[in-house]
């Protein structure tokens, strides 16, 4: 059965996704209003795509605070990534530059607001990076970003990237982490029914010392990767809500 799903699921989510490029860049005529529909259409059509096509649940467990902050996601799977704009409200997620270079989506992506991450340009990079997320920040919008850089396998904890840090500490906000545990289920090539959840951490105040904000973040967004802390938070939970 779960092949099947995955077979109906491929076709039918980026097929309408690549319909929806093509929307968005006349969305882009009609101003940044338009592309945040476009955008909130996509987000909606992949979380109907997962739930009623692969069978897989979404649940959230805490709150994420309505105010410009800095959100680290854990990263398993293009699941997370691609359920940012949904999650969040009209979030500007830190992503490598080289999506930015797909024809289409790149542009729509720069308009709409997204950071572009270029790891090997140096300290001017960096300071346009920082510059641009202030910007969004002004604009009471909220910043994610995947910390450690890339999809990591579900259960790994390879230790936070050093740039992470640079932006905590430039950009001054609190951190909201956030665990999730795809990757079992979306992370292949058939995708697995069952339960996606998204697990946020206590809210890390600004101004720590690196090493202590880097443990706190480290451990809240692996908080997911043991069977014993899933039964732990099934026996202890937050209030668990749908999320946005």
């Amino acid at each position: 059965m779960a092949f099947f799903r995955s077979l109906v699921f491929y076709p039918l989510f980026y097929g309408f996704s690549a319909i929806l490029v093509v929307v968005s860049l006349f969305a882009l005529l009609l101003g940044l209003e338009a592309l945040k529909k476009v955008v909130a259409l996509w987000g909606a059509w992949h979380k109907w795509c997962v739930e009623n096509v692969l069978g897989i649940t979404i649940v959230q467990e805490g709150m994420i605070p309505d105010e410009p902050v800095l959100i680290a996601v854990k990263h398993e799977s293009f699941f997370e990534a691609i359920d940012m704009p949904r999650l969040f409200r009209f979030p500007t997620v830190f992503a490598k530059r080289e999506l930015f270079l797909i024809p289409g989506w790149g542009y729509s992506a720069k308009v709409y607001g997204l950071v572009p991450v270029a790891r090997d340009r140096g300290a001017q990079a960096l300071r346009q990076m920082i510059a641009f997320a202030k910007e969004r920040v002004g604009e009471g919008r909220p910043l994610v970003i995947f910390p450690e850089g890339t999809r990591v396998p579900h259960g790994k904890e390879p230790p936070l990237q050093s740039g992470f840090a640079g932006i905590y500490k430039l950009l001054g906000l609190p951190v909201v982490p956030v665990a999730v545990n795809s990757g079992p289920l979306y992370h292949r090539i058939v995708k697995q029914p069952g339960t996606i959840t998204y697990r946020v951490g206590e809210t890390i105040p600004a101004g720590l010392p690196r090493a202590e904000m880097e443990r706190r973040v480290h451990r809240a967004i692996n908080v997911l990767n043991s069977d014993e802390s899933i039964a732990s938070l099934s026996a202890n939970p937050h209030p668990r809500v749908r999320p946005r």
